[in-house]
């Protein structure tokens, strides 16, 4: 099993820890209802994400090479900014989910240099996709995961504390915005954007200096935040994560990622597919939210039924929502069955469990 960098400093802070992915992550700090209202109640909290992947992209064909391996434009995205996309396949099925970062070009040739920000699951495959194109031009790919760390702020007070920290600069970052700072506690490349719905602050920096990073964070006035609270609030923002709420077997755009689609760039891989659903109206199916009358667990996978009966879709990831005092879940439904306030239920082990379909998000506005 895979260990994160900063896991003395998570057993240091009273973290229990958990097998997620074959990393070992801290799971909760001990109380895990004030790590979430540190994320929603006007405080930030401080998570660890150093188990995504982070690959670095760079040369005069980068974007061109990329443009035609994605779902977004890579000409519109400019220095110092970032924006999401998808790898699909030929089928126009989802690969993985990403951020491209454009970091500074480089100075001497002028040349791009990107940062491709990708969840755990997909990071292997992500990293084999585009190695492929090593030897076609001046592309060039290097592996940052294992010596970087990746830290979130998340909550109304991230930008005081990432500005407390790294600067003033900081906290006028604006919305997908991106900036590389040098601070007493290390070179910090920073991003704006969520991943709970609230206000965010990513931090990516050398292993070698997290500790440091971490500590001065947390001085500031950041909270720990566990896999636990993280959960509940990513469920409710309707954040969904590659290998539990969508993989290969899904099209593009049956997994409320359209921002991340340019329907008006040129050729790529899978766009005649996406396109074509696109114009149909459409998917059959759709990523879309549960909310639950009374509080029960809700297995992964579990069939969700019409009121008649009849087999429409299945829960990909489910947790008990402490704003709304409730279970909530996402799980794909049929089209026909996508209305706000639909009733339906949803197969549980002590039976069949009554539901209503939400729009997404539950809670927040994710980026």
């Amino acid at each position: 099993m895979k260990t994160l960098p900063l896991d003395q400093i998570h057993e240091r802070s009273g973290a229990t820890f958990r097998d997620d992915h074959g990393w070992r992550v801290p799971a909760c700090y001990g109380d895990e209802l004030s790590e979430y209202s540190a994320v929603r109640d006007g405080g930030a909290g401080l998570i660890d994400l150093s188990e995504r992947g982070r690959l670095q992209v760079s040369g005069s064909e980068a974007s061109l090479f990329l443009n035609g391996l994605i779902t977004n434009d890579m000409k519109t995205l400019a220095e110092h900014y970032w924006m999401p996309a998808v790898f699909p396949n030929v089928q126009g099925r989802l690969l993985a989910a990403v951020r491209v970062i454009r970091l500074s070009d480089e100075l001497e040739k002028k040349r791009p240099v990107f940062l491709i920000d990708t969840e755990p699951a997909s990071h292997e495959v992500v990293l084999k996709t585009i190695g492929r194109f090593t030897l076609a031009g001046d592309f060039h790919v290097a592996d940052l995961s294992e010596a970087t760390v990746q830290l979130s702020l998340q909550g109304a007070k991230a930008a005081a504390i990432a500005s407390a920290v790294l600067g003033p600069t900081v906290q006028d970052l604006g919305r997908d915005g991106v900036l590389e700072v040098s601070s007493e506690q290390a070179a910090v490349t920073v991003i704006r954007g969520t991943h709970t719905g609230a206000d965010g602050f990513d931090l990516i920096s050398e292993t070698s200096r997290a500790a440091d990073l971490w500590d001065s964070l947390i001085k500031a006035g950041a909270q720990p935040v566990g896999r636990d609270a993280f959960e509940m609030s990513r469920v409710e923002a309707g954040i969904a994560v590659f290998g539990r709420d969508m993989d290969e077997t899904n099209v593009v755009t049956e997994t409320n990622l359209d921002h991340a689609i340019s329907f008006t760039k040129g050729c790529y891989l899978g766009q005649e597919i996406i396109i074509r659903i696109k114009h149909r109206g459409h998917v059959a199916k759709k990523l879309t939210g549960l909310l639950f009358d009374e509080q029960a667990p809700i297995e992964t996978g579990a069939v969700i039924t019409s009121a008649e009966g009849k087999e429409i879709g299945r829960v990909t990831s489910a947790t008990f929502s402490p704003r709304l005092k409730a279970t909530i879940a996402l799980g794909y439904v049929r089209y026909e069955y996508l209305s706000e306030g639909t009733a339906v239920n949803v197969q549980t082990a002590s039976g069949l469990l009554p539901a209503k379909v939400h729009e997404l998000p539950f809670v927040g506005s994710a980026n």
